[in-house]
């Protein structure tokens, strides 16, 4: 056993309760509205620390320190354009989502573009989502692994069946609300763990801020050279982190689905805003932690040189803090991931219900069965999720940038057929289709041209050159149509 008795009691202790806090709201699920919406009777700021939840997660917690140790923390420059992202969604997107009652984002391009493009939409969204949430399950076993020296599949197997449990039951309700309890837990956590560590250093910060200095300045933030292979350049990290937190914040049923649940339009767009605050703190504070732990590990070296940097985290947590506050932080860390994965079976489930099964197999059901399906689709959706996780540990990359680089690639689509409903006019279903078909063209050429060593184009720039080639292609299809029309009529 790598952990003591007490963490161990600790860690079960606070996964059955969150469990079991999760499945309390199951009571309360008596529709589609309660199920995928929490009622619209959440409050702002829950909704807020929810959205931080779901878009960092266990990735954060375990790879953003390992970025840091390895490099510098100039990874804070993509977050950056996070920050310019919740801005352009407030007042672009949400006003739309608020205009009449959707319970996915696909249903608004519906509204725009017609049927078609809201199946492709949705797809697009099921694919990219499942892919994505995989890899994050897996991360959560290297966690495990570290703690329990077990196995792959018990860890994920577990974690699985028990966030599916309390998901089936209690919905979005359930979602949020473990999501604040989680991220709290881990945040005050972290910076605790950070003092230990920093504590332990011979001359404390002094000598951590010396040896980043002396190791090529680990605190250096700002680089504003410029070329496309890099993706923590500031131009890269600016333009890239806008476009893709715009497609992931505007576009992804996973955190639409909690913009759509806040009570009116103003809320959802406070929510929005302030978790940029909290955002761009949590990265900052992680990548804080790589740096510290570079400089702790300079002077306690691990017997074993770490096979992976997403490893390094963990195994401080667990040799280095104290029992009992070990085995909470082990368990926030754990728990937050299953925060992330029930987001992730609610918004999977939300759109599977919504976007196909309601409007083509059982359009006049009652709610009492769209809700029993609902959970039934939750349940299948966790078996896939199961087998993506377990494919996914012959992979060797950061887990962070594993998921973020798959998201990227469909997101680009995403992102450019909003915008071509948002921002014009003139954009016709056809030719927005053409356009998506395009830029996911586009990005399948860049992925394997960069895979055959061809091209060098950093991951941060995909969702950039899709979204620009969709909304591109799809806007000069569109005026071509319409000219065509005109001169046929």
């Amino acid at each position: 056993m790598a952990i003591s008795w007490l963490d161990l009691i600790i860690v079960i202790g606070y996964l059955a309760g969150v469990t079991a806090l999760g499945a309390r709201f199951g009571k309360r699920q008596r529709s589609l509205h309660d199920y995928f919406l929490g009622g619209r009777q959440l409050p702002w700021w829950a909704i807020g620390l929810s959205v931080v939840s779901a878009e960092t997660s266990i990735l954060t917690i375990i790879s953003t320190p390992g970025i840091a140790y390895a490099t510098n923390m100039a990874f804070l420059q993509l977050v950056f354009g996070y920050l310019v992202a919740r801005v352009v969604v407030s007042f672009v997107l949400i006003p739309k989502y608020f205009a009449g009652e959707i319970y996915t984002a696909y249903q608004l391009i519906e509204r725009r573009f017609g049927r078609t493009l809201k199946i492709f939409t949705a797809a697009l969204f099921l694919v990219t989502r499942a892919l994505a949430e995989g890899v994050r399950v897996f991360a959560i076993s290297i966690m495990i692994e570290v703690v329990f020296r077990t196995g792959v599949f018990p860890a994920v197997l577990i974690i699985t069946l028990l966030t599916l449990f309390y998901t089936f039951e209690g919905g979005l309700t359930a979602v949020i609300w473990t999501d604040v309890a989680q991220l709290t837990i881990y945040i005050l956590g972290t910076i605790f763990a950070l003092g230990v560590a920093i504590h332990a250093i011979p001359g404390g910060w002094a000598e951590v801020a010396r040896l980043a200095r002396v190791s090529g300045n680990k605190f250096r933030v700002f680089d504003f050279h410029f070329n496309w292979h890099q993706p923590y350049l500031f131009w890269s990290g600016l333009i890239g982190g806008t476009f893709l937190a715009s497609a992931s914040d505007g576009t992804d049923q996973l955190i639409v689905q909690r913009l759509l649940a806040a009570r009116n339009k103003r809320q959802s767009q406070a929510a929005l805003l302030s978790s940029g605050l909290v955002i761009l703190f949590q990265f900052a504070l992680f990548l804080c932690v790589g740096v510290v732990l570079f400089a702790y590990y300079h002077f306690f070296p691990p017997p074993h040189p770490f096979s992976r940097t997403d490893k390094i985290f963990p195994t401080f947590v667990v040799s280095e803090l104290p029992q009992g506050l070990a085995g909470l932080l082990i368990a926030a860390i754990i728990a937050s991931a299953m925060a992330n994965l029930s987001a992730a079976f609610n918004s999977l489930a939300s759109s599977s219900m919504v976007d196909f099964y309601k409007p083509f197999i059982r359009p006049d059901a009652d709610q009492t069965h769209y809700l029993r399906v609902s959970r039934g689709i939750t349940l299948a959706w966790g078996g896939i999720l199961l087998a993506i996780a377990l494919l996914s540990q012959f992979l060797h990359e950061s887990v962070l940038e594993l998921a973020l680089t798959i998201a990227s690639v469909p997101y680009g689509s995403l992102l450019g057929i909003f915008m071509l409903g948002a921002l014009t006019r003139r954009a016709t279903g056809r030719g927005t289709l053409i356009g998506a078909i395009a830029g996911l063209a586009a990005l399948a050429a860049v992925v394997i041209a960069n895979a055959a060593g061809w091209l060098h184009i950093a991951w941060t720039w995909y969702v950039v050159i899709g979204s620009l080639v969709t909304f591109g292609i799809g806007w000069t299809a569109s005026a071509t149509g319409h000219r065509s029309a005109e001169l046929r009529s």
